[in-house]
C-alpha cells in the first residue's frame, strides 16, 4: 500500500479556500473575536493535561470547515492507515516509518512483512533498563573498578538532537550522571568536551545507525585515542557501547557486540530517541522517566489517530501552518516556550520540521508548484521579547507564533513562575490586539508633551496588532507531557507532507554535501584531484597556504 499522491492546488477545497482568502485576509482578529463571542471555546481543544488554543489566529469558522475538507480530500486519514499501519510510506527508500511504534506498549501488535516487531521493540527497551539501571546505581564499573560519573553521546543529526534536547528539558528529574554530548566533526568541540573528564569514570555512547558517519566516527576514534592514552587497549569495550545496525562495523571498532543497541531501518535519525538512541537519556534521567516519555508519546499517538480532524490537535495545527504557509505566504513561523528547560527544543524541531518537509518533487516525481516547508526559529520567553519580539510586533512580516507554557513550575517558586506566565499570555494579547494612534495619543497626553512633540512620536509607537499566535498550556513540564508534545510536532509534520504531496520522511538533501565533502577532503589530504568553480578553488588555495 502507497500513500496518495493527490496534488492539493487540484482540490476543491484549495479552490474554495483561495477565494475565501480574498475574503479574510485583512480582517483583524479583533473583529473575528466581537463577530464570534464564542470564539476562544469554539477554537480551543482541551485534552489530558493539554490546552490548546488557536483562537488567536486568522481564521473563522469557515476557514477551519475548508481546511479540514482540504485534509480529506487529500485523503489525510487513509495515510494515517498506512503510517501506523506499517506500509512503507518512505517510498524513496524502501521503508515503513514507525518511531510511533517504539512507544506502543508491549501488549500491541504490529506486523511487517508477517513478523510482529513488537516484542523485538520491547527485549531493546528491557536491554536499556537493564543497562542504564547498572550504571546508575554503579554496579557496572569502569576499568579501574570506580563507579562511572561521566556519560559522553557522540553522534549528530538526531543522534545529537533528540538526545541532548530530551535530556536539558528533563534536567529537573536528573540523577547523579553527568552527561556531555559531542556532535560537530569541529575539533575544538570534541577536545572542550574531553577536557576535564576522567577515563577510568567515563561512559561513551557511540550513536550511528550505520556506523560510518564521517562526524561521528571521527570524534567517537578521538574519544577512543584519548581514552587509551590513558587506559589500556583491552578496556575500550569497558567503556564504549554503540547504538547502531551495522554490528560488523561497530565490533571493528573495538565494541563488544553485547554492548550494541540495536536500531531498524525504519527508524529516521531524526524521530530515534524513542529508540535505544535515547540510551543518553535513560542514563540521565533514570529508565521509569525514559519510559514515561514513551507512554506520553503514545497517548499523543492514539489522539491523532483516533479522533476527528475538527479536535485534532496535530491536524488543526498542521492545517493551520498551511493556511499561513500557502495562504498568506508567510515563510517562516516562531515557536516560544515559557520555559528555560525548552530552550533546545526550537533547534530540535528545526530539523523536524524543515529536514522532512524541506522537498521541491512531489510524491509523483514532479516538481511541485506550491510552497513546502516552513522556517522554524524561536528562544525561550522571555529572553526573546528582549531580542527579536520587536520585528514580530512592528515589522513587515508575517510570523506566526506558537507559544509553549505551563501552569505549574518546577521548583514551586509561584512569584517568578507568575511573573513568567503574565508575560506568556500578555505577549498574545499584545500580537494579538496592537495599539492604535488614537490608545498611542491618549498615552502620551499623560507625559505632557507638546503637540508638535505627540505627532511626532506617535507613529513609532502604534502596534497593528492582528499577529497570529496559538497557545499550548500545559499543566506541568514532566517526562509524559513532553513526550505527548514532541509527538505532536511529529504529527504536525505528517499532516502537512500528506497535504503537501511530499515524501516527509526521506533526506535526500542531506546526502550530496556529504558526498562532496568526501571528495574535498581526500584533495586536502592530497590523495586525490577534482575540478571545482573558480569560487572554490581559490577557497581551498588560500586554506591549504598554512
Amino acid at each position: 500500500m502507497t500513500l496518495p499522491t493527490i496534488n492539493p492546488t487540484t482540490t476543491k477545497a484549495w479552490g474554495a479556500l483561495t477565494a475565501h482568502f480574498e475574503h479574510i485576509k485583512n480582517k483583524h482578529l479583533k473583529d473575528l473575536f466581537q463577530q464570534q463571542p464564542s470564539r476562544a471555546t469554539d477554537f480551543s481543544v482541551i485534552w489530558n493535561d493539554f490546552y490548546v488554543d488557536y483562537s488567536k489566529n486568522r481564521m473563522d469558522t469557515t476557514t477551519k470547515k475548508l481546511l479540514i475538507e482540504l485534509a480529506k480530500e487529500v485523503k489525510l486519514d487513509q495515510a494515517i492507515q498506512h503510517y501506523f499501519g506499517g506500509s512503507l510510506i518512505n517510498k524513496t527508500e524502501e521503508r515503513a516509518v514507525l518511531h510511533t511504534a517504539l512507544r506502543a506498549p508491549s501488549n500491541h501488535s504490529l506486523e511487517i512483512d508477517g513478523k510482529n516487531i513488537i516484542p523485538e521493540i520491547t527485549a531493546v527497551k528491557e536491554k536499556i533498563r537493564t543497562f542504564s539501571n547498572q550504571i546508575i546505581s554503579g554496579d557496572l564499573k569502569g576499568y579501574t573498578g570506580k563507579s562511572f560519573t561521566d556519560i559522553v553521546n557522540i553522534g549528530i543529526g538526531g543522534s545529537d538532537l533528540g538526545p541532548v534536547m530530551i535530556t536539558e528539558s528533563l534536567e529537573f528529574y536528573k540523577n547523579h550522571l553527568n552527561v556531555h554530548f559531542i556532535s560537530n566533526v569541529d575539533g575544538d568541540h570534541v577536545h572542550q568536551n574531553l577536557k576535564g573528564l576522567n577515563p577510568e569514570t567515563t561512559l561513551f555512547v557511540v550513536v550511528s545507525k550505520t556506523f560510518s558517519t564521517q562526524e561521528t566516527l571521527s570524534n567517537a576514534t578521538t574519544a577512543r585515542n584519548w581514552f587509551t592514552q590513558k587506559a589500556p587497549k583491552d578496556t575500550v569495550g569497558n567503556h564504549f557501547v554503540a547504538v547502531s545496525s551495522n554490528i560488523p562495523n561497530v565490533t571493528n571498532f573495538g565494541i563488544s557486540e553485547d554492548n550494541i543497541f540495536p536500531l531498524w531501518d525504519w527508524v529516521g535519525g531524526r524521530f530515534s530517541l524513542w529508540s535505544a538512541v535515547g540510551l543518553s537519556i535513560s542514563l540521565s534521567v533514570g529508565y521509569d522517566n525514559f519510559e514515561a516519555l514513551l507512554e506520553g508519546a503514545h497517548e499523543m499517538d492514539e489522539h491523532f489517530k483516533n479522533t476527528s480532524f475538527d479536535e485534532n490537535i496535530p491536524v488543526i495545527l498542521g492545517m493551520l501552518s498551511i493556511w499561513y504557509n500557502n495562504f498568506f505566504t508567510a515563510e517562516s513561523e516562531a515557536i516560544i516556550p515559557y520555559s528555560q528547560y525548552l530552550h533546545r527544543l526550537p533547534a530540535y524541531l528545526q530539523q523536524g520540521i524543515m529536514e522532512s518537509n524541506g522537498k521541491s518533487v512531489d510524491r509523483n516525481g514532479n516538481p511541485v508548484d506550491y510552497q513546502t516547508g516552513t522556517i522554524i526559529w524561536g528562544e525561550p520567553g522571555t529572553n526573546a521579547q528582549h531580542a527579536f519580539f520587536q520585528l514580530i510586533h512592528q515589522g513587515t512580516k508575517l510570523i506566526p507564533a506558537e507559544f509553549i507554557g505551563f501552569k505549574y513550575s518546577l521548583f514551586e517558586d509561584q512569584d517568578h513562575q507568575d511573573k513568567l506566565m503574565a508575560n506568556f499570555f500578555a505577549q498574545t494579547e499584545a500580537l494579538m490586539n496592537g495599539k492604535t494612534k488614537n490608545e498611542v495619543l491618549e498615552e502620551l497626553a499623560s507625559k505632557n508633551l507638546s503637540e508638535e512633540k505627540l505627532k511626532q512620536l506617535a507613529p513609532f509607537k502604534v502596534f497593528e496588532g492582528n499577529k497570529p499566535t496559538t497557545t499550548v498550556l500545559i499543566d506541568k513540564l514532566t517526562p509524559k507531557s513532553l513526550g505527548a508534545l514532541i509527538s505532536m510536532y511529529e504529527q504536525r509534520i505528517f499532516v502537512q507532507g500528506i497535504v503537501w504531496n511530499i515524501f516527509s520522511y526521506d533526506q535526500w538533501g542531506v546526502e550530496l554535501g556529504k558526498q562532496l565533502a568526501t571528495k574535498i577532503l581526500s584533495e586536502i589530504n592530497k590523495t586525490q584531484s577534482y575540478q571545482h568553480d573558480v569560487s572554490t578553488q581559490k577557497l581551498l588555495a588560500h586554506y591549504l597556504k598554512k
